[in-house]
């Protein structure tokens, strides 16, 4: 496969969404942008945020890591459905109560500015370094397989793949992507059945004698309930999963964005309520592909693991061309149904959380939207090569590392404000949320050496923890 076959086929791609584009962008005004003028019909949001949810982090980092740690993800998966109950029943109504377009101004309402500021300030370290994450794996797949044949360097292809984000979302942003991404989504689904098709086929398996394969190898171990101290440990997995579901998407301007487009609350639980069934079913499916590409890789001398699996089994010389273009195809999809919503999530939290848009006048709104959906673009481009020069571990494990430690106060301020009915001194808020995650960094390298103890993605827990309980000191007694 030549990169000027991949380059044909990614334009034809793009083209597509940039057509879609021009027909969703007749209205670019602001309530288009950020909210779609809640006019989003439920089942397509629902489809969309599918591959929002999953983007190229799981297309590649949750086949390649289960040579390490088996279906254990599936344990976090059965966890998300949790957090997605909690989601649709507790805080969808809050949002729709107060008739929200960034979700942080509730903690405006609760607490006071300091706790407003810092709310919105966590979601855009978090969600930019998320985005980060997501697209350097389509930007390094793609300097692998096309750019490095052509001597462009690396800074020049994360330029073009976020400079093709911001050239189909600038205009009308929520709206389109609403629309993209289901597109999207439904590309990195046809992707992903017929490679595991492709790889079946090329070892000789039917569907289901495959499937019988993969339950019988060491790879499909779900639940782990021997070792307390494992990362693996069933209960640390669950509630890692449902915590890490409420926090990244509930308290999430990018993914509650989508949902606040739908017309009422109903359509947005429902759409909440079939999101997560599917997407039950879709990890599994990416967790069988994972174990048949280590099948695969094992029968033909393959040594490539992790991240690098599926790309490798997918260009490996056995596998038809049609294996790899799908490929590459799946991967876009899924990196950008997350990034370009990312992006719209991003420009919507600044401009109405720290510009305080909605009072300026209208031509001035636009102008100051468009400018920041610029400012955006230009700082995912260096994070990206950021992570470039530092990055030595699966993407999957460091996107939730990080999430550990900047959703965490989110959780915590969040748990707070509605468990309990105590007011806050807004100005110490900033040194609470700025030491819980050093308090959880601390506590995650001392647990091993005096408890043997060691914490894996429920850190997420403990430092939301530590923000309530350090918002519990700074209760205003005086009320």
């Amino acid at each position: 496969m030549t990169p000027t076959l991949i380059i044909t086929v990614l334009v034809a791609y793009f083209g597509f969404l940039i057509f879609i584009s021009k027909l969703t962008s007749k209205d670019q005004g602001n309530e288009s942008f950020f909210v779609g003028k809640r006019q989003s019909p439920w089942y397509i949001v629902a489809f969309g945020m599918i591959g929002a949810s999953l983007s190229g982090v799981t297309f590649i980092s949750v086949p390649g890591w289960v040579a390490s740690s088996q279906f254990s993800y599936f344990q976090m998966v059965l966890g998300y459905l949790v957090g997605y109950a909690v989601i649709a029943m507790v805080l969808m109504p809050l949002y729709y109560k107060l008739n929200l377009t960034s979700i942080y101004t509730y903690l405006e309402d609760r607490f006071g500015f300091w706790s407003y500021k810092s709310g919105a300030f966590y979601f855009i370290l978090s969600r930019t370094i998320g985005a980060a994450f997501r697209l350097f794996l389509v930007a390094n797949v793609l300097q692998i397989l096309i750019f490095d044949a052509w001597n462009i360097p690396f800074a020049i292809t994360v330029a073009l793949t976020i400079a093709l984000i911001w050239l189909y979302t600038h205009k009308a942003g929520i709206r389109t992507i609403i629309w993209t991404d289901t597109l999207q989504t439904l590309f990195m689904l046809i992707a992903v059945v017929l490679c595991f098709y492709y790889v079946a086929d090329a070892m000789n398996f039917s569907l289901s004698h495959a499937v019988e394969q993969i339950a019988l190898s060491d790879y499909s171990k779900v639940f782990f309930f021997d070792d307390l101290s494992s990362a693996s440990f069933f209960p640390k997995k669950f509630f890692a999963g449902a915590f890490l579901a409420i926090v990244m998407t509930g308290l999430d301007q990018d993914m509650m964005q989508k949902n606040l487009s739908c017309p009422t609350i109903k359509d947005a639980q429902k759409n909440m309520f079939w999101f997560s069934i599917v997407l039950v079913f879709v990890n599994l499916l990416f967790l069988a592909l994972g174990a048949l590409l280590y099948l695969f890789a094992s029968s033909v001398g393959i040594s490539a693991s992790g991240d690098d699996l599926f790309a490798t089994v997918a260009m490996h010389p056995s596998m038809p061309v049609a294996v790899g273009l799908f490929f590459i195809l799946g991967l876009v999809a899924a990196a950008y149904s997350s990034a370009d919503s990312a992006l719209t999530a991003l420009t919507t939290s600044f401009c109405v959380d720290f510009l305080s848009i909605d009072k300026k006048e209208a031509a001035q709104q636009i102008k100051i939207r468009k400018r920041t959906h610029i400012l955006f673009s230009i700082l995912l481009f260096i994070v990206i090569l950021v992570f470039k020069l530092i990055n030595d571990q699966s993407v999957v494990e460091a996107l939730f590392k990080v999430a550990g430690y900047t959703y965490g106060p989110l959780l915590g301020m969040y748990a707070f404000g509605l468990f309990t009915s105590y007011k806050i001194k807004d100005s110490l808020i900033v040194p609470v949320v700025i030491m819980a995650p050093i308090l959880t960094y601390a506590l995650q390298y001392t647990a091993p050496l005096y408890w043997g103890f060691s914490f894996g993605f429920e850190l997420l827990i403990v430092n939301g923890i530590l923000s309530f309980l350090g918002m519990l000191l700074i209760r205003d007694r005086s009320k």
